[in-house]
């Protein structure tokens, strides 16, 4: 079963990655596109718990900075995911989580996630933006990713729940 698990998070990884890439850049909204990989890492965050997360946020992230338009130094969004599936899994609970919970981990998640990618490239001077900038498209990509959230965050949850529920072994 756990093959099974981390077959179909990486599935759900590359099929949101070429959503991503592919299909939403016509719907860009001041030019930010919704973080699909990052709604897929959420919702295993908090269902799967840290350990599964985080190795599933380190391919996606890597993915995603290899995925054309590469136009960033790669390992920054593999940082910003780790660290945001590691925080959206301290939210996991022994029961399924609040819908306001859910809402409000995607939210802080989002920020975080891409807090830590625009921190990254003004440390590293990759590409050059100005704050001002950076702040606009951290808001945008919260909104994208919350109001993509009741769409996606319920499918990728039970997906994650019905592949090996809590109590199977193997």
């Amino acid at each position: 079963m756990k093959l099974l698990r981390v077959l179909t998070g990486l599935a759900a990884v590359v099929v949101a990655l070429v959503l991503q890439v592919s299909l939403f850049p016509h719907f860009a909204w001041h030019g930010v596109v919704p973080n699909l990989v990052l709604l897929v890492v959420v919702a295993a965050a908090l269902t799967r718990g840290a350990s599964f997360a985080m190795l599933l946020a380190f391919a996606g992230g890597v993915a995603l900075d290899l995925a054309p338009p590469a136009d960033h130094l790669a390992g920054r969004w593999a940082l910003a995911l780790v660290v945001v599936a590691y925080v959206a899994s301290r939210v996991r609970t022994v029961n399924r989580p609040s819908t306001t919970a859910i809402v409000g981990t995607v939210a802080a998640s989002s920020f975080v996630g891409t807090s830590i990618f625009a921190l990254t490239g003004l440390l590293l001077r990759d590409p050059v933006m100005s704050v001002p900038d950076l702040l606009q498209v951290i808001l945008v990509a919260l909104v994208w990713d919350v109001l993509l959230t009741p769409f996606v965050l319920p499918v990728m949850m039970r997906m994650f729940q019905a592949v090996a529920p809590e109590g199977a072994t193997a």
